[in-house]
Order: C-alpha cells, then sequence, then structure tokens
C-alpha cells in the first residue's frame, strides 16, 4: 500500500512539472488602467496620481502632465501663431487625449489629439476601440506631425469655424465650443479641459503669444477699486486664490510671479505676502 501510495504521489510530480503556464490575460477598455504600475513603479513615481480618460484609460501622476507641457509648450505656442488655436487648448486637449503622452495611441500611433481617420485621411493609421470596436485612427511618424494635424484639421473644417472668431485668451469658451462643434461626445469635455488648463497654468502660453501687455477679459471687467489694488506692491493671498487666479488679476506669467517671489512650487497659504510690482 505505501509502494502504490509513493508511486502515486511521484507521477503527480512529473505532471505538474511538465504543466504548461497558465496564458495571460488582458483586460478590456475600462476593466483596469492600460499603463498600471507595477509596485516598483509606484514607490518610484512621485505625486498625485490621477486616470485620464479618452480613447484609453491611462494612470497618470502630476509630474507625468507638468513634464508633458514642458515638453511640448513650444509646439503648441508655435501653433497658436500659426494657425490662431490657443496654446492652452491645444495642451489641454494633449493631456486628456493622449492621457499626457502615456495612452495607448500616443505610444502606439503618436496621435496625441485622438483624431480617426475620416474620408480624407491618406496616411497610415492603426485600429482601436473607442465608441466602436476597431475604429481606424490617425498614424504618425512624430509627435509634432500629430500636433500639426491636430491644428489643419481644426481650421479645414468648418464646423470647426466660429471657433476662429472666439478671442484667442478666452479658453473657456473654446472648451466649450469644441464639444458644441462635436469634436468630443463626453459632456464634461469642457469642464476637463478647463481644469486641466487652469490646474497646470496653461493660460501662461497664450499670454506669452499674445504679448504681457495684452489684458485679458477678466480684468477688462475689473473695478475701480480692483484696479487701485493693481498698483499696490504686495497682495494677500485670500481663501481659494491660486497662482494663476492672482497672476491674472495683476497681468502677470505665473512664471513671473513665482519669480519674483522665489516660489519652487505652486503652493500658497492665505495670509501670505506675495511681490506683484
Amino acid at each position: 500500500m505505501f509502494k502504490k501510495s509513493l508511486l502515486f504521489l511521484i507521477v503527480l510530480t512529473l505532471i505538474s512539472c511538465h504543466a504548461t503556464k497558465s496564458p495571460i490575460v488582458t483586460t478590456k477598455k475600462g476593466a483596469a488602467g492600460n499603463n498600471s504600475y507595477s509596485s516598483k513603479n509606484k514607490k518610484t513615481t512621485k505625486g498625485r496620481r490621477e486616470i485620464i480618460e479618452s480613447s484609453s484609460r491611462t494612470v497618470v501622476t502630476n509630474d507625468n502632465v507638468s513634464n508633458y507641457v514642458l515638453q511640448y509648450k513650444d509646439i503648441a505656442m508655435s501653433n497658436m501663431k500659426n494657425y490662431g488655436i490657443p496654446a492652452s487648448i491645444i495642451l489641454a486637449q494633449g493631456i486628456l487625449e493622449s492621457g499626457a503622452g502615456r495612452g495607448d495611441l500616443a505610444v502606439s500611433a503618436n496621435n496625441h489629439f485622438g483624431i480617426k481617420c475620416h474620408s480624407d485621411w491618406t496616411g497610415d493609421s492603426v485600429k482601436h476601440d473607442d465608441d466602436s470596436s476597431q475604429e481606424c485612427f490617425r498614424k504618425y511618424n512624430k509627435v509634432a506631425e500629430s500636433y500639426r494635424d491636430h491644428a489643419l484639421f481644426l481650421k479645414g473644417k468648418g464646423r470647426y469655424a466660429s471657433l476662429f472668431e472666439l478671442d484667442k485668451d478666452d479658453y473657456e469658451a473654446w472648451a466649450k465650443g469644441l464639444r458644441k462643434a462635436g469634436y468630443a461626445t463626453d459632456p464634461k469635455y469642457p469642464d476637463k479641459l478647463i481644469s486641466y488648463i487652469e490646474r497646470y497654468n496653461l493660460a501662461q502660453y497664450d499670454a506669452q503669444v499674445l504679448g504681457n501687455k495684452r489684458v485679458s477679459k477678466e480684468n477688462r471687467n475689473t473695478s475701480i477699486a480692483d484696479r487701485r489694488s493693481i498698483n499696490e506692491e504686495y497682495y494677500e493671498v485670500q481663501k481659494g486664490d491660486t497662482l494663476y487666479s492672482i497672476s491674472k488679476k495683476y497681468n502677470l506669467l505665473v512664471d513671473d510671479l513665482k519669480e519674483k517671489n522665489k516660489l519652487s512650487d505652486n503652493t500658497l497659504f492665505v495670509g501670505q505676502k506675495l511681490k506683484v510690482n
């Protein structure tokens, strides 16, 4: 009996040694982040994490988004000069549509704006699940080509013509106009763009293109009391203030405001005195 039991255990061991490995299972879009991190990456990645959902579901950190902005801000400003699209809108769309450059289409096709093939596209393409299964998306050799094609796409489609009648420093109107013209079906699309513009101070790049002395719509509507305060040398931070809101009030770039006050990041506290002149 003992010999039979021993033989049985040996057979089981041999079978398990020659068993095939379990197949790798991939999840569909939306079931899990396409760029999920290993435990090692979680330790080394800095900043608060968030999920960007566009043509793919992408996990990013504040640092990922900030680095994306630094990498492509010059292209965005150049496109603003050449095509009249606010740099803030270009960058915000790039962040959202590409998952800050980490989404599936950005990685596989250098497509940073989620632009589909359409009937007039003659370039390379890739298949990707979006509103429907395996839809056709444009593929580019370089990211800069995607940025240029985005500008040409907006300029060349009649449904976006009304956007170019808007003020170049009115990013809120542009964000809402894109949704209204049919760029995206998500009803929260404008809010998402505006959120990225304000959280990462993207309007400063519009100001750089338009010139530091250009007065924003908000400043044109300030009261006499507000205009007097603009002549003050210091500003005391109030609850709800951000560097961006203060920079608009005093017609400054965020970077200039940070340099004046030797700030290393965007953190503010109530009662803090900031030099504004």
